[in-house]
């Protein structure tokens, strides 16, 4: 290729991301001269529509954020109106929180293994395909999901936008029965991750490595979900309430969507690999096992090795939801309340994609006066950015065809959201 030559690659809708998003990229001969990822999602105004509402109803709205991962959104809501009222949830209110948690962290990480990422790998342009060719392995990510919504369809009354959170608790609590009669399902599900975990170490990974700075909830005594510190692997460790003196947002011309940056150090990874590399200690052993079994025993710095990081993080969720129903005992009562009052609070969960920030600020009547929310997306965007500037330089010798197809596995490395994965992407080349 010559060195005077001028790529562009322009992908006009990037499919599964959070929102419509584009990418651009422009070569000159070796040399990158420019990557840049654009959301250009309408702004959708949820943080302004909360204001003046009643604090109850903030985990139902919020919970219409995301299809794929509601209950973090309200998961955040809930803590951030119990830290303003004081409340602490008592057990086992907790522990059904975390198992609902873990119905949304496995339904969205088969979805993310089977549907969209395995594809890339294995040479399909999408699940359908793939299904044609290994139709098994299709059905078993579809039952595997179906776990997951089935956990939170039990706790949350539905599995899209569930409605039986509360602040301070749930509407209704299930019967210990009920629980018993999933563990059949979810024994079988603990196998079929296995098999998923074994099936995606057999992917070939490009090899890409590099320093990240990972942030991640720590918990002192679990592998965090819904609860913790945020810490980083570069020293940081505050309370959730300090997120805003340690993490801003910034408007980038190109996206109507904030790019988020740890002040004084900048782009930052959350999400599976950063849960992963701070946490890994607090895995069961025999996740711990497995994980030496593919080769990414305590640390995983290959973005592109994120499915098998989330693969494993799926085995957990199983082996740690079965563990919960056997300890539930039905409580006397399915909320705890207290006396209203005037106050700002935060909460932070880990969705599957990542930290999910939350702040809210009520007066004495309860009625929201703003609102703050940082879903994990916005939080990579620097990051994925970064990477793809690191990426490209190793591969400006493979034709645009490859090319592109290389930086949408990149991009989809975090899982994006996929509010848009109806679009279909388009790509132009211009050559000077």
């Amino acid at each position: 290729m010559s060195e005077k030559k001028r790529r562009i690659i322009s992908v006009d809708y990037l499919a599964r991301v959070e929102g419509e998003g584009a990418l651009y990229i422009q070569m000159n001969g070796s040399t990158l001269e420019e990557v840049q990822l654009k959301i250009f999602e309408p702004p959708r105004f949820f943080e302004a529509f909360l204001r003046g509402r009643d604090y109850r109803e903030a985990p139902d709205i919020t919970s219409r954020i995301c299809g794929i991962c509601p209950i973090a959104y309200q998961m955040g809501a809930v803590q951030a109106m119990e830290a303003i009222l004081g409340l602490e949830v008592p057990e086992p209110l907790r522990s059904l929180r975390r198992l609902i948690y873990c119905g949304e962290w496995i339904e969205s990480h088969v979805l993310h293994i089977y549907m969209l990422h395995a594809p890339d790998f294995l040479g399909f342009p999408d699940a359908v395909a793939l299904a044609k060719v290994a139709p098994e392995a299709v059905k078993r990510g579809l039952r595997l999901k179906k776990i997951g919504n089935t956990l939170m369809t039990l706790l949350g009354g539905r599995e899209i936008h569930p409605i039986n959170l509360q602040v301070g608790g749930f509407y209704r609590l299930p019967e210990k029965t009920e629980l018993l009669a999933l563990k059949p399902e979810l024994e079988w599900a603990r196998e079929a991750a296995i098999e998923t975990l074994r099936w995606v170490a057999g992917f070939e990974f490009p090899a890409f490595e590099r320093e990240y700075e990972y942030v991640a909830l720590k918990h002192p005594s679990e592998y965090a979900i819904h609860e913790g510190r945020l810490v980083s692997n570069l020293g940081l460790d505050i309370p959730i309430s300090e997120y805003e003196r340690h993490f801003e947002e910034e408007h980038v011309a190109r996206s109507t969507a904030l790019h988020s940056i740890h002040t004084g150090h900048g782009a930052y990874f959350v999400g599976p690999m950063a849960r992963y590399n701070l946490n890994f200690e607090q895995l069961s052993p025999s996740v711990k096992a497995l994980a030496e079994e593919v080769g990414i025993a305590e640390h995983c710095h290959n973005p592109f090795k994120s499915i098998l990081v989330r693969s494993l993080e799926t085995l957990y969720a199983l082996e740690e939801a079965l563990r919960l129903i056997e300890l539930y005992q039905k409580p006397d009562t399915a909320f705890v309340s207290g006396p209203l009052k005037a106050g700002k609070g935060h909460g932070c969960t880990e969705a599957p994609r990542g930290i999910c920030y939350h702040r809210y600020e009520i007066d004495a009547n309860g009625l929201i006066l703003n609102a703050k929310i940082v879903p994990p997306t916005s939080q990579n965007q620097k990051t994925i950015e970064a990477d793809l500037r690191h990426l490209l330089p190793l591969y400006l010798d493979k034709a645009d065809p490859e090319l592109q197809h290389l930086c949408e596995q990149a991009i989809r490395n975090y899982d994006p959201c996929i509010s848009c994965s109806t679009h279909f992407l388009k790509l132009e080349v211009a050559r000077a």
